[in-house]
């Protein structure tokens, strides 16, 4: 069985597609896929559609990002910030129009009209089907960062979801970390030893990532459609950008 882990996928529709189809999924693939599925790239809608699809199988397993997590609190709060972290894009991808958004912005970013037009099924996998965090025997997986003193079910909703990946997080468990969040501007995995960043930066022209967690295999995939695989020894291994 091959655990393969996915990125932030960031409403790039066009890279998921081309990388699944890259990947060539078996039955018995087990996918973890790393959060922020929604915001920045042009269809956001058509990415939740496809994994909750995936969902189905029962292969895969979910977990929630930061963008997710703004997407949800839109419906009840204000936040004109959403927009401006990529939000517009996600409320187009369901129908909503550059004016409408504007309208929405005037009013001091209340978004709930428009988000009216996302199905019932988005909500529920983005609220009740993905997880804070998922481990194995050896690994950790979440999707920005953990506390590396700290057992998973006491990490904070911060460090989970919000914080930066600053150093290697040699965690407790001696499981090796493998997150998202963190944007590696060269297009390639930053492999830090006890910790494997695999946010590419798919939706500014860099790459959607596809890690085998158990041989370091890699596959990417970019909105123009265009894929390449590789290996985690070749990427980088430290002193990298990220955002």
């Amino acid at each position: 069985m091959r655990l393969l882990t996915i990125g932030d996928i960031h409403g790039c529709l066009r890279a998921f597609t081309t990388l699944l189809d890259t990947v060539a999924l078996q039955p018995d693939d087990r996918i973890v896929t790393l959060g922020d599925y929604v915001d920045r790239g042009p269809n956001s809608r058509g990415v939740l559609d496809r994994l909750i699809d995936l969902h189905s199988t029962g292969r895969l397993v979910p977990l929630r990002g930061n963008h997710d997590i703004m997407m949800l609190d839109a419906r009840h709060s204000a936040d004109p910030m959403w927009v401006a972290c990529g939000g517009g894009t996600t409320l187009l991808s369901y129908g909503a129009t550059d004016r409408q958004i504007e309208d929405a912005m005037e009013k001091g970013g209340h978004f709930g009209d428009l988000l009216l037009k996302v199905p019932p099924s988005h909500w529920r996998f983005l609220e009740e089907e993905c997880l804070p965090w998922y481990e194995t025997e050896t690994l950790l997986f979440v999707h920005a960062n953990a506390d590396a003193d700290l057992p998973m079910d006491q990490q904070s909703d911060d460090m989970l979801y919000w914080q930066k990946l600053l150093r290697p997080c040699a965690h407790v468990s001696g499981k090796t970390m493998i997150c998202g969040h963190t944007r590696q501007k060269s297009g390639l995995p930053l492999d830090l030893g006890t910790t494997i960043c695999i946010d590419t930066n798919v939706y500014e022209d860099g790459w959607l990532t596809c890690l085998d967690a158990h041989t370091g295999r890699i596959w990417q995939a970019n909105e123009q459609g265009k894929a390449r695989c590789g290996w985690l020894d070749d990427c980088p291994t430290g002193d990298e950008e990220g955002e």
